[in-house]
């Protein structure tokens, strides 16, 4: 009869265990469930969130590009008025409108540049001798060309141009050192086609490098 008790117990405990490991294997069971399923989530998550964060990234540039591009045409037709304000101002070298009413060609032309960046939103470079104004451009065609783009001769003498009639038909300004005052002139003016385009050396347009947009 004790044996038979002792059988009924160790079987009990034997049962007992086997409950609770067949408990314990069943509460591991969801938790190991739900890291799998957590791991294999884990690369889509991945692959979501970069491309979010990329389309998120595209989004700023263009928007960027798009707001630079707007400021840019608004520079150019800014430079119409600004340039003619500055007509039959006296001509002098190095001077500049903040030590006497009087301009040489880099000064003028950085100045026209720089009140036309302000009023669009943009920051000038501020003053560059013209060497150092010309570095700073691109070549660009006849047929291309908009306010504020430069015509340069072989030897750099340089004008702005700041109007346009039509295509054909545009305004050019600089300050003369023989005229002794800045000057208008247009492409239909027989000294440009007997003159200038007898000695040009090209037409030029001011790099984006030179600008930044207001903060």
């Amino acid at each position: 009869m004790v044996e038979n008790l002792i059988t009924e117990i160790e079987q009990y405990r034997l049962t007992r265990s086997q409950l609770q490991k067949e408990k314990e294997l069943k509460l591991r069971f969801p938790m190991k469930q739900i890291i799998q399923n957590i791991l294999s989530v884990k690369p889509f998550l991945i692959m979501i969130l970069s491309v979010f964060f990329i389309f998120m990234f595209h989004t700023d540039n263009t928007a960027e590009t798009v707001s630079f591009q707007k400021r840019k045409k608004i520079f150019e037709n800014k430079i119409s008025d600004i340039a003619e304000r500055y007509v039959g101002v006296p001509y002098k070298l190095g001077g500049d409108t903040e030590k006497s009413w009087a301009l040489d060609n880099s000064h003028l032309l950085c100045l026209i540049y720089y009140e036309a960046a302000n009023q669009a939103g943009l920051r000038f470079r501020g003053y560059m001798p013209m060497k150092a104004l010309l570095r700073n451009t691109v070549k660009v065609h006849q047929d291309e060309l908009k306010n504020g783009d430069l015509i340069v001769l072989n030897d750099g003498h340089t004008a702005l141009i700041y109007k346009f009639e039509n295509r054909d038909k545009f305004y050019l300004i600089y300050a003369s050192l023989k005229r002794k005052q800045v000057i208008s002139f247009n492409s239909h003016n027989v000294v440009f086609e007997a003159y200038w385009l007898k000695n040009l050396k090209g037409f030029f347009r001011l790099t984006e490098r030179v600008f930044a947009p207001e903060d």
